[in-house]
């Protein structure tokens, strides 16, 4: 039986209007802004006329450290979404919006899949809204505003040796990397050094995605830093005045996304940070307005629980004032098998010893999770190749750990495939908790570094190079110490190096630079070997990627 693509089932479905799909929310038409006939932008005046309304239950999905293709969170986000709906639960789930990066790259897109997706699928794996766009170019302006400040004779004295904002772009480029900026003579602009990152590496979308109103977006673009002056001061993008002109450009993207699931159910996608190199969640507005229109708020968090779900509650929640009533956890055999020693290409045969050997894996993200007092329950994504015996082992692992377990099914049968988590995540956010933060935004860098390496990877310590010890003076001397840590680290395993497999022990964990981000409240600190631009495979998903004379794309997923 040839099982069908993931495009060729989004696109054999029909959809529902989008001004029908507001309506299961209670939103009017007046309350949108249509991007045609499937897609549409929430007025921000929505929140306001609903900010005294009791919030539903906010439920978090998250994974174990995954396989290069990924385990299927966002389709298990989606499924559950759709099997809450199922069981007559009113419910909405709010993801991130695709970078053009990993779309035409390795991982391919980020719609969900199978029966389990959000669509208009193309639409939101390509250009979208132009949210993403909005922020490249507000970034991009910023950047180019700080160069021609010098150009035109550097009243504020900046150091172009000590400039910390680069460019970005949505793509994975490697080649842009490094380079060497104002080529060809004096009014060329000046020489030196820069880069790009991805545009999900963007502060400006950081922001974006903590933001809770256009006034807090222009105040947080604001206190963007740029770089130094030749007396060791920070400029900001209020130095040069760009903060202004950046919202304008923003003033839309603020907005939240609404499109709808395969069956119907609302689906909020607004935002984009990656989670190995930002916080990994999708905008505290779109979370928000979820809860006040729906009695259940599915929300997923990137990559593993290491990553997304830590940032998602150390940040995130702290930020915005959230609190998850429970948190899925997504695992798959093939990825516990892979952290069984497995090779990653011979994941499909049984094997229990793999399988068993894996498990340590699970066993610390389950209890990386408990940590923040949090009732979890495992969804095992259901591949075609897993054996019931393979299933049974989990299972029972599961048990033994004293997680509640789920057999999801909605990548092959969508909603009625989710009908038992979404029965087990109802039951589980009566569970009483009380939502507990890893570390204290008074202590120290270092120390909030330090916990998350030993509490949440495992790891025995943590070392900095010289250069991250330079960057903690800069952000110690103008009293910055008090701001949140986002850890920028390899998704693929739980210390900072890809290789260490299933449950690392006696490791350190290498910073080897500390960003400032004033503008969203955190630093960056930088491991192991982990890029804020990605390359390209030898063989990236665009080779596949095409479109006929009807406008028909096939290839994307």
């Amino acid at each position: 039986m040839t099982v069908p693509s993931d495009i060729a089932i989004a696109q054999a479905t029909k959809l529902q209007r989008i001004v029908d799909i507001a309506e299961k929310l209670g939103l009017s038409e007046d309350e949108l802004e249509l991007y045609g006939r499937y897609k549409a932008k929430i007025h921000p005046g929505v929140y306001r006329r609903l900010q005294d309304k009791p919030d539903g239950r906010l439920v978090l999905v998250t994974a174990i450290t995954p396989t290069p293709a990924g385990e299927g969170k966002t389709t298990t986000s989606v499924g559950l979404a759709q099997g809450l709906a199922h069981i007559g639960k009113k419910a909405c789930v709010a993801l991130r919006e695709p970078s053009l990066g990993p779309s035409f790259g390795v991982k391919g897109g980020a719609a969900g899949g199978g029966y389990s997706q959000v669509v208009p699928m193309e639409d939101i794996n390509l250009h979208f809204t132009g949210d993403l766009h909005a922020i490249t170019t507000a970034h991009n302006l910023c950047a180019a505003m700080l160069d021609n400040h010098i150009q035109q004779g550097n009243e504020l004295g900046i150091d172009p040796r000590r400039i910390v904002f680069r460019r970005v772009m949505d793509l994975n480029e490697r080649a842009l990397r490094r380079v060497i900026i104002g080529l060809g003579g004096r009014t060329e602009g000046v020489p030196r050094e820069s880069g790009f990152d991805i545009t999900v590496a963007s502060e400006v979308m950081a922001i974006l995605c903590l933001a809770m109103d256009l006034a807090d977006l222009k105040s947080r673009l604001a206190r963007i830093v740029l770089g130094y002056t030749y007396e060791g001061r920070a400029v900001t993008a209020a130095d040069i005045g760009a903060a202004g002109a950046m919202a304008v450009l923003l003033k839309d993207a603020i907005n939240p996304n609404l499109v709808q699931t395969l069956e119907g159910v609302p689906a909020f996608i607004h935002g984009g940070p990656f989670a190995n190199i930002a916080h990994g969640c999708n905008s505290v507005q779109a979370t928000k307005l979820g809860l006040k229109l729906a009695d259940y708020m599915i929300t997923e968090a990137g990559f593993g629980a290491d990553l997304g779900a830590e940032k998602f509650l150390d940040i995130k929640c702290r930020v915005a004032g959230l609190k998850p009533s429970a948190v899925v956890l997504v695992a798959t055999v093939r990825a516990l098998k892979m952290h069984g020693g497995r090779k990653k290409t011979e994941l499909t045969g049984e094997d229990l010893k793999a399988l068993e050997a894996g498990m340590p894996n699970l066993e610390k993200h389950i209890e990386n999770v408990k940590k923040f007092g949090l009732p979890v329950v495992v969804a095992i994504n259901r591949f075609p190749l897993d054996t019931e015996a393979e299933l049974a082992l989990v299972e029972k692992k599961c048990a033994d750990l004293g997680a509640s377990f789920s057999l999801s099914e909605v990548w092959e049968k969508g909603g009625p495939g989710g009908a038992d988590l979404a029965r087990k995540v109802v039951a589980a956010c009566e569970v009483p908790s009380d939502l507990k933060f890893l570390y204290s935004p008074e202590m120290s860098p270092k120390e909030k570094i330090g916990i998350i390496a030993r509490e949440i990877y495992g790891a025995d310590g943590v070392d900095y190079t010289a250069q991250a010890e330079k960057d903690l003076e800069l952000i110690h001397e103008p009293g910055r110490d008090n701001l949140l840590v986002c850890m920028a680290k390899t998704q693929y395993s739980l210390s900072d190096d890809a290789a260490k497999l299933g449950r690392p022990r006696d490791f350190r964990v290498t910073v080897r630079e500390v960003r400032l981000s004033a503008g969203a409240g955190f630093l960056i600190a930088v491991t192991g070997a982990v890029m804020t631009m990605p390359g390209l495979p030898k063989k990236p998903a665009a080779l596949t990627i095409d479109v006929d004379s009807d406008g028909k794309i096939t290839g994307l997923f």
